[in-house]
């Protein structure tokens, strides 16, 4: 687990570092602190790329150690706008990406994600 983290919706670990490389489950757009969850999409789409991202430092990784990423939309249609937020986080050299359109219980995004685990000091 991840300190400081959203409280995962069920029995999962936010995130698995296994063979080099670190598995962040899925993350939502609830407030790590307050459970909140956004009204709007796109307020939806950035607190879930926050929370990613915080999971993900929490490992000692960054999103530019990202290397494959899953979203799910409820809808489909908000596609454009999902992709212009998305490419504020990451700007060059995005990693590979599936999006899927789905049914989500009370959220409108849940996004996961594969990276390379950073190369650990030598001692």
């Amino acid at each position: 687990m991840v300190e400081g983290a959203a409280r995962p919706g069920g029995c999962y670990s936010h995130a698995v570092v296994a063979n080099g490389f670190i598995y962040v489950a899925g993350q939502g757009p609830a407030h790590p602190g307050t459970g909140a969850v956004p009204d709007a999409f796109a307020a939806q789409v950035r607190q879930t790329l926050e929370n990613l991202q915080f999971v993900l430092r929490g490992t000692g990784a960054s999103l530019a150690d990202v290397v494959k990423v899953n979203t799910y939309l409820s809808d489909v249609t908000r596609f454009a706008e999902y992709d212009a937020i998305y490419r504020e986080f990451f700007p060059k050299e995005p990693p590979a990406r599936t999006t899927i359109g789905c049914q989500l219980k009370s959220i409108q995004v849940e996004i996961d994600c594969v990276a390379v685990a950073p190369a650990k000091p030598a001692r």
